[in-house]
């Protein structure tokens, strides 16, 4: 049976939310799209929030357009972060191991998925995944620095 947990701190930023499905497949995935998708809701509501600042004026039109700038960067973010989480639990299932190179594998596949959910060339899905994979592969080498 599906459960949550919710836990904070205010001595460390790290927040930990933990909803069990049943499957640590869409244990991983879940949890990244919901952590993600704050990311980037959070991130809208600063941006908008300056917008509103600068311009000096707040009307429910600007409210409502920020509202739903939040929901679709958070649910695009979070979709990323999700088949990336998805992606990289998979290839370690797989391999048997973990190590960096889930991370590339994970972040390759990623990018030349959504780059393809895109409708983008052919060239620019090879890009999308290179770019997937260094990216995934440079923030896991940075995990191992700390």
């Amino acid at each position: 049976m599906p459960r949550s947990r919710f836990a904070g701190s205010l001595i460390t930023p790290k927040v930990d939310v933990c909803i069990d499905m049943g499957n640590p497949f869409l244990n991983h995935t879940v949890d990244a799209f919901l952590k993600i998708g704050t990311v980037a809701a959070t991130k809208t509501v600063a941006e908008e929030t300056y917008g509103i600042v600068t311009r000096g004026s707040v009307s429910s039109h600007n409210f409502e357009k920020s509202l739903k700038k939040m929901c679709k960067e958070g649910a695009y973010w979070g979709t990323v972060a999700g088949v990336y989480a998805g992606m990289e639990y998979g290839a370690e299932r797989i391999r048997g191991t973990n190590d960096w190179k889930n991370a590339m594998i994970g972040g390759a596949l990623t990018g030349a998925l959504i780059s393809a959910a895109c409708n983008n060339n052919r060239d620019k899905i090879v890009m999308d995944a290179i770019t997937g994979g260094a990216v995934a592969t440079a923030s896991e080498f940075l995990n191992y620095l700390t």
